[in-house]
């Protein structure tokens, strides 16, 4: 298992499925030395904050304050990034999803299916884009069949099962 830090698409650290927007109904703006803080925790997440402070010019106090406030904000969580097949879940896909009416009830209904680990609305052939997590092949066909598909609004679903993982990396800074 591997601690990794990831830009959060939340605005509650406890739930990534919410909006961008922090608990104040603004999109906050991290400085720059908040934004060389989450560099350090992308590259390590378990970073001791003296070190952290060391390279960013800061006490290890400081820069405590400042990992709290990012993550009461919403602007990133820390979390264990696993390997899906090694703690049993063998299928993985990537799954669009064309929606007649209100996308945006139809994603909050993905939104609440555990399997369902992003979710995003999209321009373009789909509506939605999810990825999707399961123990195997029955799993996944059930969640597609039986469960997306009976969600209201579900128009049509396409599914891009993964046959090979070959990059997930959540370093992509913060240019």
């Amino acid at each position: 298992m591997q601690s990794d830090l990831v830009a959060s698409r939340s605005a509650d650290p406890r739930d990534p499925r919410e909006s961008r927007e922090s608990r104040n109904g603004t999109t906050p703006h991290p400085d720059a030395v908040s934004l060389a803080i989450i560099e350090q925790l992308q590259e390590d997440g378990r970073r001791p904050y003296a070190a952290i402070g060391k390279a960013v010019g800061l006490s290890e106090a400081a820069v405590r304050q400042r990992v709290q406030k990012l993550l009461d904000q919403g602007v990133m969580q820390i979390v264990a990034v696993t390997d899906p097949l090694t703690v049993g879940f063998r299928r993985q896909a990537m799954v669009g999803v064309r929606v007649e009416g209100d996308a945006e009830s139809v994603a909050d209904a993905l939104t609440a299916m555990d399997e369902c680990e992003y979710v995003v609305m999209t321009a373009g052939s789909f509506d939605l884009m999810v990825e999707i997590v399961c123990e195997d092949d029955d799993h996944l066909l059930d969640v597609i069949n039986k469960r997306m598909r009976a969600i209201p609004g579900v128009r049509s679903t396409e599914s891009f099962v993964y046959l090979k993982l070959k990059k997930q990396t959540y370093m992509w800074g913060t240019r």
